[in-house]
């Protein structure tokens, strides 16, 4: 069971090879994830099935940290905490 403490989570640092890191919202950064996977020739075989890019998208964000553009260069994305709950 995933940690309910991610899901509060609403922004990402996301990694892209040759650029520095940046810090988006929850929102940006999914579609960030949707430009990447707009940028593949086919969607990963396990989100093949989900209807558009944006599902894919949210499922990525839910499910994994890291997309394979093509073979040895992969972007990567990270919950983080900006401010303590509460604050």
């Amino acid at each position: 069971m995933s940690d309910p403490l991610i899901r509060a989570l609403d922004h990402y640092v996301v990694l892209e090879p040759g650029r520095a890191e940046e810090l988006l919202s929850a929102a940006d950064t999914l579609h960030w994830l949707e430009r990447q996977l707009a940028r593949l020739a086919a969607p990963p075989s396990d989100l093949a099935a989900l209807p558009d890019g944006s599902a894919r998208a949210q499922r990525l964000l839910e499910t994994a940290c890291e997309l394979e553009l093509e073979p040895g260069v992969s972007v990567q994305w990270f919950a983080i905490r900006l401010e303590p709950p509460g604050s």
